[in-house]
């Protein structure tokens, strides 16, 4: 992600300061975040992993004052979950969901206590597990929709949009015609 599209993400002009973008992102994430109890769906979900990637990647490489504290570098694993999570948008858009299971289950591996890489490999399930019922293969799109359930328990916006799925994929099972 280059810092135009990090500043645009942010709702912000080029060259704003440390201020503004920490304001920008406060303001952005507690209209996002996964538990905030409001009506989540995937779209918003990934809305707030690009609000964050786009604040952290800011802060590691944009240029401030040097009245303003300078950002840390990012680290090895941070850079790793950064390159990722750029990847994972591209298979999301591509619509490539073994691909993209395949690279959160690998870094969920790497990572195994990041709940950020969980969210994603949940929200990755979510998406697959939906297409998987939009195509018919309901028993094995619901095992991913249970897949996701388990990998982020704690996501109340990602269990109540499971639920409507599997609720809806009942009823598509009991009366297919409709």
């Amino acid at each position: 992600m280059n810092l135009d599209n990090c500043y645009r993400v942010l709702g912000l002009k080029p060259g704003a300061s440390y201020e503004e973008i920490k304001g920008a992102y406060r303001r952005l994430a507690r209209q996002l975040h996964p538990d905030t109890g409001l009506e989540q769906d995937a779209t918003r979900q990934a809305r707030f992993i690009q609000v964050t990637t786009a604040y952290k990647h800011l802060l590691a490489q944009a240029q401030f004052p040097t009245s303003q504290p300078a950002p840390m570098p990012l680290s090895p694993e941070a850079q790793l979950k950064q390159d990722a999570y750029q990847r994972l948008q591209v298979l999301f858009k591509a619509q490539k969901f073994p691909n993209a299971i395949a690279l959160v289950e690998g870094l969920a591996q790497r990572l195994p206590q990041d709940q950020e890489v969980r969210q994603w490999q949940a929200l990755t399930y979510h998406q697959w597990g939906n297409r998987l019922i939009a195509q018919q293969q309901w028993d094995q799109g619901q095992r991913y929709l249970q897949k996701a359930l388990r990998t982020d328990p704690h996501n109340r916006s990602l269990q109540s949009a499971i639920y409507r799925d599997l609720d809806r994929l009942q009823k598509q099972q009991s009366h297919p015609n409709l």
